[in-house]
């Protein structure tokens, strides 16, 4: 019997969170100050895209902002939880 090998997980460092809202949004300026801070802590990159610049996004995700992606796929919306976040990340 073969063991099982454990999943090979990305290093937070090479992970990339994605923050999806639009200016003027308080709720968006909450979730930035949260993410800013987990990924100063972990080292993840950071990326800001705004819905009213992007017609997809818009499309997409203008119910939900703010909405925050990690590596492209959707990790929460409307609020942001540090500790989950972090997990997510593998801190």
């Amino acid at each position: 019997m073969t063991p099982l090998l454990p999943r090979s997980k990305k290093k937070a460092g090479d992970r990339v969170v994605t923050l999806i809202g639009k200016p003027g949004c308080h709720l968006c300026d909450d979730a930035r100050s949260v993410v800013e801070r987990v990924c100063a802590e972990t080292g993840a990159s950071f990326e800001e895209k705004d819905i009213t610049r992007d017609e997809e996004l818009h499309r997409a995700y203008w119910e939900q902002i703010p909405v925050v992606l990690v590596d492209g796929e959707q990790h929460t919306f409307w609020r942001v939880d540090a500790g989950r976040l972090r997990r997510e990340l593998g801190v």
